[in-house]
């Protein structure tokens, strides 16, 4: 560990500095493109007159296609300039950014005595150069946004303030439908109560939408909710799903019974892995399994959805670091390493032509394997063991505590 302040300063500099040349100069820029749908498809809503479902950004076939509700919490955009949209989105993304390291890393700096701003700084550069958060900041996504939401309430289910945890999960849920599967998870750990409150949120999200926008929400949930075409090829090399792989191996046939057998089988993994974070308390474990899950079901998950791997990276890290065995510690931290290297690596973008054969099955669904390895290996916590005492010693020790 770099022992100075000033040398740790000129570390995170120079890292800062690395990945900033590294950003700069890769190629594929998206050019803010997924924030100019959301911001014509509110201006054309409400300046225009238009319908929110079939708006499209000109010269392209690409339009909205998350529910109602997120068309309505983006409604504060009409009042912004472009450039300014632009802004404000970078500066949230930022902000959510800096509270997931907080949530993540931070435990972890203060666990293995590190100087806590420096690993903050560390954490912040590595964030920035993965690829999926690079992908997520250079669209204008909102995904960075969502995983801050589901682990607000990780947060507030642990540290005492549970009454309020299930908001950021339903108001994610309602703005997009991939996050309903941590109201899934709650009931599975037996958080009854936030579930409730998770899925009393994002039901008024969605009645509140199909209040000031009723004809957009009819049509959202009878229609577009089921026409996956609208977000573009399964077969795509970006879809990095299972659906996605099963498309890339046969782009001609759906293979429907395939995908689902897959799905059921990923599901029942996720519920016993689940059930077993349930038992030892491992509130974190349990949500970065279901981010694994949520990525693995869904039939279209862009790389840039991938940053719901980020939760479960940072954990192997921290099991890593706390394990005694020095061999098991090698193989936990050098696996999170080479996982995190591939995720920065763009790699699976060599298949973006030619996916055929066993490397466009290896290496154009790399961040598949991954997130399908992490969603069976992920070190869980291990319950705390419950000491039985004899009834006599119990009451011995009640006695002593009263007098």
């Amino acid at each position: 560990m770099v022992k100075t302040p000033r040398a740790r300063l000129l570390c995170v500099l120079a890292l800062a500095t690395s990945v900033g040349l590294f950003i700069a100069l890769i190629p594929g820029h998206r050019g803010w493109f997924d924030v100019l749908v959301y911001y014509g498809t509110v201006n054309d809503w409400v300046h225009e007159g238009g319908v929110i479902y079939d708006y499209l950004v000109p010269g392209t076939h690409y339009g909205f296609t998350y529910p109602p509700f997120a068309a309505v919490a983006m409604v504060p955009m009409t009042l912004l300039g472009w450039h300014t949209v632009v802004a404000v989105n970078v500066a949230l993304t930022a902000v959510a950014c800096a509270l997931l390291l907080y949530w993540l890393v931070d435990p972890i700096a203060r666990e293995q005595r590190w100087p806590r701003l420096f690993t903050f700084g560390i954490a912040a550069c590595l964030l920035a150069a993965l690829q999926p958060a690079r992908d997520t900041v250079s669209f204008g996504q909102v995904n960075l946004l969502l995983v801050a939401l589901v682990l607000a309430d990780a947060w507030l289910l642990t540290s005492g303030r549970g009454r309020w945890a299930g908001i950021g999960i339903g108001l994610a849920a309602a703005i997009k439908l991939t996050p309903a599967i941590f109201i899934a998870y709650l009931l599975l750990s037996g958080r009854r109560r936030a579930a409730v409150v998770a899925t009393a949120t994002a039901a008024a999200a969605t009645l509140l939408a199909a209040l000031i926008a009723p004809g957009p929400s009819w049509r959202f949930w009878t229609e577009t909710l089921g026409d996956t075409s609208r977000v573009g090829d399964l077969f795509y090399i970006s879809n990095q799903s299972l659906r996605g792989v099963i498309a890339r191996l046969d782009p001609d046939t759906p293979h429907p019974v395939l995908w689902l057998l897959t799905v059921a089988a990923v599901l029942a993994v996720w519920v016993w892995r689940v059930r077993r974070a349930a038992r030892a308390g491992d509130v974190w474990g349990g949500l970065a399994l279901t981010g694994l899950a949520a990525c693995l079901v869904s039939p279209v998950t862009w790389v840039h959805h991938l940053v719901w791997v980020v939760p479960a990276l940072v954990l192997v890290v921290g099991a890593g670091l706390r394990e005694p065995d020095p061999s098991r510690r090698r193989r936990l931290l050098w696996s999170a390493g080479a996982a995190y290297v591939i995720l920065c690596s763009s790699v699976v973008w060599l298949w973006w032509y030619d996916f055929s054969g066993p490397g466009g099955l290896l290496g154009g669904s790399a961040y598949v394997w991954i997130t399908l390895g992490l969603l069976v290996l992920l070190p869980l916590r291990a319950p705390t063991p419950t000491v039985h005492r004899p009834a006599a010693q119990e009451s011995i020790t009640v006695l002593a505590a009263r007098s």
